[in-house]
This record gives C-alpha cells, structure tokens and sequence, in this order.
C-alpha cells in the first residue's frame, strides 16, 4: 500500500486547489504531501510566509490546520518558537 497513489482529486478544486479537509486519514496524508510540494526543499520560511503559500492553494479557510498538518505528517519542521520552517 506504501506505493499505491491515493487519489485525491475529489478534494481538489478546478485549479489544484484543495477544496475540503478528508476525514479519512489516507486522504488527509495525501492531501498534506500534495500541499507540501508547493514549499522549495532548500528555502526558510516564516511563518506569514508558510500561511501565504497554504493560503494560496487552499479555499477553506483554515491555514491553522493545514500548517499544522504540514508539521504533524512530517513534510516540514518548524523552530520551536515558530520563527522559521523549512521543508523535509
């Protein structure tokens, strides 16, 4: 199942961006990595910049629980005060 695309493409809007949060937790992962590569391996970001991005490829409204996530699942690591993240 590691090798296995989940398609996430119900979630998704007609311009990539992600529509609706899965409640299904191989849904919720896909969703997070397909976020996580709109970050660039090799750049810091803040944190305004962080909810920027997440902002930009979402449209409901809740860059709180998608940056989070981003965390949670391990496709990015943050400072511990928050002052900078970075891609994994």
């Amino acid at each position: 199942m590691e090798n296995e695309t989940v398609d996430i493409s119900r979630f998704l809007d007609e311009k990539g961006k992600i529509k609706s949060w899965p409640s299904k937790f191989i849904y919720k992962k896909a969703i997070v990595e397909y976020l996580s590569t709109k970050f660039e391996s090799t750049v810091f970001y803040n944190e305004k910049e962080v909810n920027q991005i997440i902002s930009n490829w979402h449209n409901f409204d809740d860059f709180f629980l998608l940056r989070r996530s981003l965390i949670d699942y391990g496709f990015m690591s943050r400072e511990k005060d928050g002052s900078k993240y970075w891609k994994n």
